[in-house]
């Protein structure tokens, strides 16, 4: 919120939000949420997407938020999902150990009229209880949000508070059993909204604070003969430009080429074609260094199974790199590619997007994408208002770092920024 609030004309701050979760976030109340924000203020660079899948309950999402959740590293994410309460802990988790990102939950909105007579004193509930939907909102999500640091809409009460004070069923505010219909998206919407209100009494400095840290070159940095180096604690590091480039410059991270550092690649979602958003592989992971390649596996059903598949492996610069089934462990030939038997999602993925049955063969693709930068090209800077930055290293391992730079000061770079989630990884 601050740096929103404190965009101007002149200087424009940049701003990244996510929404995440299921079919509740894929409705439309996040679309006036994001354009009320565009709106309230108009000077902010904001950056606003939605990668919400529906269906993927708490238990998938802890998988697919490797490709979508952490690699995006929001400044804000706003979430909701239903499901298994560790597995959603392990998403608010991991976001604070591998992102800087403020986090909004959602609690969940009132379905039924029997919601008004729930239980919600905390003390009584337990996740072993008769009635989990109390459980969840009522000392889960609000334990979880002290836990981490986290803002809480109490959606659930709020929406208890309409219903009564209007004298309206719940089901008014629905177009099924759950889902919202145009009314309940209204309602929704201005609940998220009345919470991400301006706070002028906070006198926050978002890029120096207990995550962020912004080193200025000429004052907390020098160059030294044609180099730059600095210690910084974090995962991320970006450099911010003034004017154009007169030169490349060079980057080292602990003695490294950002691109020499395994962590700095990922994976994009494993989507079938045919298919749709939904990943028929949740999770892909990697025992050698990626290379930057896009990855083809053809897949074949097999005749006597419909849940066991077949497939052949290829890399656009690895080229053919082994075959395997849906039961066993995958390991490539380059080790570039690991695939355990539980991330296998076919059927369900596929329903999802409306094909059914599941076809014969088909293929899958995914691609490799970088989080880093070995070098900065010059560059002209399109808008003055907004600053240049270019990210050179995200997701490094370990918490301290040091850089160097190598082009010297006609390079034109103004600042480094160093990202440090407020957790410590505790592995997977």
């Amino acid at each position: 919120m601050t740096l929103l609030t404190t965009s101007t004309a002149e200087r424009r701050h940049t701003v990244k939000i996510l929404f995440y979760g299921q079919s509740i976030t894929e409705q439309d109340w996040w679309r006036e949420v994001a354009g009320d924000l565009q709106r309230r203020f108009p000077h902010a660079n904001m950056i606003i997407e939605n990668r919400a899948l529906g269906g993927f309950s708490s238990q998938r999402l802890v998988k697919t938020a490797e490709t979508d959740l952490y690699p995006f590293y929001p400044d804000l994410l706003i979430f909701h999902v239903y499901g298994s309460h560790i597995e959603y802990e392990n998403i608010i988790r991991r976001t604070r150990e591998r992102t800087t990102a403020e986090i909004l939950i959602q609690t969940d909105h009132a379905t039924a009229d029997a919601n008004h007579t729930e239980e919600t004193d905390p003390l009584r509930l337990s996740p072993s209880g008769p009635i989990w939907n109390s459980f969840m909102n009522y000392r889960f999500l609000p334990e979880m949000a002290q836990k981490y640091g986290c803002g809480l809409v109490d959606q659930r009460d709020l929406w208890k508070k309409y219903l009564q004070h209007y004298q309206l069923p719940a089901q008014t505010l629905l177009r099924d059993t759950v889902h919202l219909n145009e009314h309940g998206n209204f309602l929704m919407a201005e609940l998220v909204k009345a919470y991400l209100a301006r706070r002028d009494n906070e006198q926050v400095d978002p890029f120096n604070n207990s995550t962020v840290k912004t080193f200025m070159v000429g004052r907390d940095v020098r160059w030294d003969g044609g180099k730059l180096s600095l210690s910084f604690e974090g995962n991320r590091l970006d450099v911010v430009l003034g004017q154009r480039s007169q030169r490349a410059v060079a980057i080292r991270i602990d003695g490294k080429r950002p691109s020499e550092l395994p962590e700095l690649c990922g994976f994009t979602r494993a989507l079938a074609k045919p298919g749709g958003k939904w990943p028929v592989v949740t999770n892909i992971a990697f025992q050698t260094p990626p290379v930057l390649e896009e990855w083809t596996m053809q897949v074949s059903r097999e005749l006597a199974d419909e849940n066991l598949w077949t497939f052949t492996l290829a890399g656009s610069a690895t080229g053919p790199d082994g075959q395997g089934r849906s039961d066993q462990r995958f390991v490539s030939n380059s080790r570039r590619v690991v695939i355990e038997p539980e991330n296998w999602d076919v059927a369900y993925a596929l329903e999802l997007a409306g094909i059914k049955p599941v076809p014969r063969e088909f293929a899958v693709q995914w691609r490799v994408v970088p989080h880093f930068a070995d070098t900065i090209e010059p560059m002209d800077v399109t808008d003055p208002t907004v600053e240049t930055v270019v990210t050179v290293a995200q997701g490094l391992a370990g918490r301290h770092h040091t850089v160097e730079l190598t082009g010297g000061p006609e390079s034109s770079i103004t600042a480094l920024r160093a990202y440090r989630p407020p957790l410590a990884p505790t592995g997977m």
